[in-house]
């Protein structure tokens, strides 16, 4: 008969050999995934813009979202509002040098991430829709108590501008598009394609291929070194184990963007409007997807920018020579009086 001593000793051992045995018997944990120099996760907590950041808490799609804007002030203050709505592959940071001149001139300027975008929420459940980004826009001016503002968008934020435009026609003073996309019908031109295709495509970018993107499409083979730093961000998306995320919602407005043309509503815009047209551009989402004969023809900003002003009432045009997609960084004192000049 085993004496008390052992009985309890063994007791106490049992439990240990049983879970012993089965954490042998378990799988091994995955190691942490290594971050590589440069990447980016997909709030980009670790990336700095140059002015600071804000975040805006909504409920959107039955789902709690973050939306990141820069509020700034001006030191001498107009009572005027200038809200600024980035591009595909830009952020509210990118506008720097555009909030520096609004707040000099008098404005109070408000720039967001678009949900998807920056350092906002990347939901991984999201439908995607200039009507949703334009009513999580307007939701944020409501918070901020901002009631009516001059819109001025970017490439896909001029899309988003006119579809804020269109919507909310009595909170929009006045409409000032610089390189839109979204000028011509993309689906008219692409065979379809699915947010996988989409989602696929995405998976494959590398820093260099957004570079080189870039330097193609947005400034026609001409990069200067300056440009770099509008390329960091979605470079270092590309680096981290999150990407897959980010290109997810990626594809998910590309999506939008082919599918929810704005173009053929330009005769409803009903608010003062100018254009700001670098005609070097040669932005055309989807072009290697459209056939040969069809591709040589889009993102023709020499053409683009005259055809969308006759079609909204009273618009005017201000064309850049030798300047491509993105004004605002390759020639802005000529951008800068383009703005200002309208708002004023």
């Amino acid at each position: 008969m085993p004496s008390p001593r052992r009985k309890t000793l063994r007791c106490l051992l049992a439990p240990l050999a049983a879970l012993a045995l089965a954490c042998a018997g378990a799988p091994a944990r995955a190691p942490a995934a290594q971050v590589p120099p440069g990447a980016i996760d997909p709030e980009a907590t670790g990336f700095e813009y140059p002015l600071p950041v804000s975040y805006f808490e909504l409920d959107s799609q039955r789902q709690p979202l973050r939306m990141a804007y820069v509020d700034a002030p001006a030191a001498a203050p107009n009572g005027r509002t200038v809200l600024l709505l980035h591009g595909k592959n830009f952020h509210a940071g990118t506008w720097a040098d555009t909030i520096a001149a609004l707040n000099r001139a008098g404005f109070r300027v408000i720039a967001p991430d678009q949900i998807g975008f920056g350092k906002s929420s990347k939901p991984e459940r999201y439908q995607f829709s200039f009507v949703q980004l334009a009513a999580n826009t307007r939701a944020l001016l409501a918070s901020l108590g901002i009631a009516r503002t001059a819109v001025v968008g970017h490439s896909m934020g001029g899309m988003l501008a006119v579809r804020y435009a269109l919507e909310y026609p009595d909170a929009t003073e006045r409409l000032l598009l610089v390189n839109p996309i979204g000028l011509e019908d993309y689906a008219a031109f692409l065979p379809p394609r699915t947010v996988d295709q989409w989602y696929a495509q995405e998976l494959k970018q590398t820093p260099d291929s957004v570079r080189e993107y870039q330097r193609k499409a947005y400034y026609d083979g001409a990069w200067r070194p300056e440009y770099e730093a509008h390329t960091r961000l979605l470079a270092g998306w590309t680096l981290h184990p999150g990407w897959p995320r980010i290109a997810w919602d990626s594809a998910l407005t590309y999506d939008m963007i082919v599918t929810q043309p704005v173009v053929h509503e330009l005769e409803r815009l009903a608010v003062p409007t100018r254009l700001v047209i670098g005609l070097r551009d040669r932005t055309a989402i989807g072009r290697p997807l459209a056939p040969a004969g069809v591709r040589e023809s889009m993102g023709d900003y020499t053409r683009l920018g005259k055809a969308a002003q006759r079609r909204i009432p009273g618009a005017d045009l201000v064309e850049l020579p030798g300047i491509g997609h993105v004004p605002q960084v390759e020639a802005f004192p000529a951008f800068e009086k383009a703005l200002l000049d309208f708002l004023r």
